[in-house]
């Protein structure tokens, strides 16, 4: 189910904010949690299992490295590190199990060794999103600059938040905790998501798709048909149909996250206007990259 969707836009939306701001304040987050695993079983109803183990294996290694900071410091790295490594397994041998076969296999044909039979993997819905997040959240744990939960549904609605399931923004853990024990609603907030979920729709579905078509148009062209002008207005239309298509998406995001309290960080800021490769990547994707720096790039050494 994705936000463009009739059954989205006239079916679940309504109904699910009817349901959160129905319920009680103390029972909205156990209220959006239902909403959103709801929402993720719409469409991975047999991999709903998979968040749900990432979920309490993240709880219990966020409880372990809280433990052994307290009681036994050098452990609360071998905690992380593990937990780490299982949130990295599970991403790989879903969404690169199979390109990591095939490749081998291209290698085990040169020493004539028989090919790896492997059937094709499902990649569950927003499964690198919610991994990221998920490593976020232990590696926020281990470096103090947040607090392990105690309660596993607090961090099970961070982790399944269905606004950013699908496309993102990337939500870090420390950003976000103070908004999910206690946020405010307010008619302005509210509607500033409504403007932007409108806005993301309108490039979806006005601007993103049309250019699609286009493209796809054009490149299903023959050599002997496909000219030199055409095939620029091809490579143009495919490279803005990118950028509206995954911005309209995070816009959606955003906004519906405004319309259940949450305020989450822009996740585009005009990438075709960088002037070198190092600005476009701060401004294609702001959450992923951000992300890799604070998690990868920083824990690796930086510039040292």
């Amino acid at each position: 189910m994705v936000f463009s969707s009739p059954i989205f836009l006239f079916g679940f939306l309504p109904l699910a904010l009817l349901i959160y701001y129905s319920t009680p304040s103390a029972t909205k987050n156990a209220a959006l949690l239902l909403i959103s695993l709801l929402f993720y079983t719409w469409g991975e109803v047999f991999y709903l299992g998979v968040m749900l183990g990432s979920i309490f294996s993240n709880y219990i290694f966020g409880r372990l490295i809280h433990y052994a900071h307290n009681t036994r410091p050098p452990k609360s790295k071998f905690f992380l590190t593990t937990g780490i490594i299982i949130n990295i397994a599970l991403l790989i041998s879903f969404k690169y199990a199979n390109f990591i076969t095939d490749n081998l296999n291209i290698v085990l044909s040169q020493a004539h060794i028989p090919a790896i039979n492997l059937a094709p993997i499902h990649l569950p819905l927003g499964i690198s999103f919610f991994t990221f997040q998920a490593i976020s959240y232990i590696v926020d744990v281990y470096r103090k600059e947040a607090k392990a939960q105690k309660n596993i549904l607090d961090l099970a609605l961070y982790i399944s938040l269905f606004p950013q399931l699908i496309a993102g923004p990337i939500i870090r853990f420390h950003d976000i905790t103070q908004q999910i024990t206690s946020r405010s609603h307010t008619i302005n907030l509210f509607a500033s998501g409504v403007i932007k979920f409108t806005y993301g729709l309108a490039k979806k579905m006005l601007i993103a798709n049309p250019l699609g078509e286009a493209a796809d148009n054009i490149f299903a062209l023959g050599s002997t048909e496909l000219t030199m002008p055409l095939a620029w207005i091809g490579i143009l239309s495919y490279s803005l149909q990118i950028y509206f298509d995954f911005s309209g998406y995070s816009d959606m995001a955003i906004g519906l996250g405004r319309m259940f309290g949450f305020r989450f960080q822009e996740n585009f800021n005009y990438p075709y206007i960088a002037t070198s490769l190092r600005e476009f990547w701060r401004r294609w994707h702001i959450s992923l990259s951000t992300w890799f720096r604070d998690y990868v790039y920083f824990s690796l050494g930086g510039n040292r």
